[in-house]
């Protein structure tokens, strides 16, 4: 073991026995703050496909420098194109040497890795006082999320979760329509996606994982698997494929849901499910995602607001129900590209349906805007909606700013948290292929031992333990 790597784990050790350090990039500084005329110091775990994407749109704001560089593939066909325009930044291939050599450098980290690996290096981030912006969906078992709102709270960090669209035209409009009562009695939500951007082909009888295969030359296989259980390399478990399988990804339910569910989850504080159905799955396989899927989240009864069911829509050939005069479904101009070329065309474009007792709107995915369901109802309540305000910086401004003391962050933890774990709970019953009751008090899955189990996952892979204790 290298001398960098006993330092590591020496501070981790320290820190779960209750004793945190301070980086010394804090003196001078009052800790989770930096001063408004700088720009914000800002560390990238993953650098190519999304992660990539995130680093450009966070660098363009102009609000932030980009000093280090992370990813366990450093010098494949796609991190080289971040490498190469910023070459200055110090290049790094383990998150955990990144702090442990360079954690004096920055104030703030991006995380754009797979969803199974966001967990070890956000916690490590928090517990020195670093401010995160992470992928959604923010971890991949109910339990992780848990601990990682817990440690921002603690920490007093800011955080922003990925679903760009909460900074964008449907986050002020939700809001500025709720509070005005054009959204209301709202007892049904349908959220969908049905383009063929997620969907393997593999063989749904497939009774074990794909065969190794010669690992290239630039990876660090052993980070990449981080807490997960060994895993021999396999092409489709890599470079968004890790999103098919229920061991290292979240399905189109995490990918998707956070940027079509996430105001409404909000706004009509849904909170978590008191049930979750598996209306119907195709293709059910113990080791990857149904290749078409409807769940059915059960909520109860909240502040004034009666009880909602959320259907939730995947696949090509499970496009949902629409109402009389849905009219034409939009595709949004600012869903970005998957990582191997654009979303291509669907009978209905990712979105949702909020059907309330008087009204019925309809939009699509990230920031679009909701429409009120037929010409006659449009018209009519024209001159009673509220006007809605113009965002005051987009989602990759806001970390920036919030990490400045200037802003707060309109995805934090606290609101990304209990929504993504929505998620959770829905792959759950993919997974098992098996409705959930749940109790939103004791958090516990009462009718299936397994599951509730499962709320935790498998225990971390020897070494990665610390991470669930900082």
């Amino acid at each position: 073991m290298n001398h960098k790597r006993r330092n590591f784990i020496k501070t981790s050790a320290l820190s779960a026995a209750g004793i945190s350090f301070l980086p010394s990039s804090v003196f001078g500084k009052p800790l989770g703050h930096v001063a408004p005329s700088d720009k914000v110091d800002l560390a990238c775990c993953g650098i190519g496909n999304r992660g990539a994407q995130i680093i450009n749109a966070l660098y363009d704001t102009g609000l932030c420098n980009i000093v280090a560089l992370c990813d366990v593939d450093m010098g494949a066909p796609h991190t080289l194109e971040i490498m190469n325009k910023f070459p200055n930044a110090k290049k790094f291939q383990d998150f955990r040497e990144m702090f442990d050599q360079f954690g004096n450098g920055f104030e703030a980290i991006t995380v754009g890795t797979p969803d199974f690996s966001h967990f070890p290096i956000t916690m490590l981030a928090m517990s020195q006082g670093k401010h995160v912006y992470v992928e959604k969906p923010m971890a991949r078992t109910f339990n992780e999320i848990t601990l990682m709102m817990d440690c921002a709270k603690r920490h007093r960090v800011v955080t922003q979760m990925g679903n760009q669209g909460h900074s964008e035209g449907n986050y002020f409009q939700f809001k500025a329509w709720k509070e005005a009562g054009i959204i209301k009695d709202v007892t049904a939500v349908t959220a969908h996606m049905n383009s063929p951007r997620r969907w393997h082909g593999w063989d749904v009888n497939m009774q074990s994982f794909p065969k190794a295969e010669p690992l290239p030359t630039t990876m660090d296989w052993d980070t990449w698997l981080m807490a997960r259980s060994q895993h021999d390399y396999n092409k489709d478990f890599v470079n968004g494929q890790w999103r098919c399988w229920y061991d290292f990804g979240m399905g189109a339910l995490g990918d998707w849901g956070a940027h079509t569910m996430d105001t409404a989850h909000e706004f009509l504080e849904l909170g978590l499910p008191y049930e979750v159905d598996p209306v119907m799955l195709k293709g059910h396989n113990n080791f990857f995602f149904p290749m078409s899927s409807t769940l059915a989240f059960k909520f109860p009864e909240r502040n004034g607001m009666p009880a909602l069911t959320l259907t939730w829509y995947d696949g090509v050939d499970n496009v949902p129900p629409v109402p009389e005069n849905y009219g034409v479904s939009e595709l949004n101009a600012d869903i970005p590209a998957a990582s191997n070329g654009k979303i291509q065309p669907a009978r209905l474009n990712p979105g949702k349906i909020i059907y309330g007792k008087d009204l019925t709107f309809k939009g699509g995915s990230h920031g679009s805007t909701l429409s009120i369901i037929g010409e006659d109802k449009a018209k009519e309540m024209e001159s009673k909606l509220p006007e809605v305000p113009e965002s005051p910086s987009n989602h990759f401004a806001n970390f920036l700013k919030a990490s400045k003391g200037e802003e707060k962050t309109r995805s934090p933890f606290e609101i990304a948290g209990p929504l993504s774990q929505v998620f959770c709970l829905g792959v759950l019953a993919q997974q098992l292929n098996t409705k959930l009751v749940f109790d939103r008090e004791t958090h516990r899955i009462t009718n299936n031992p397994l599951a509730n189990q499962l709320l935790a996952g498998e225990a971390p892979r020897r070494g990665w333990e610390e991470f669930y204790t900082l």
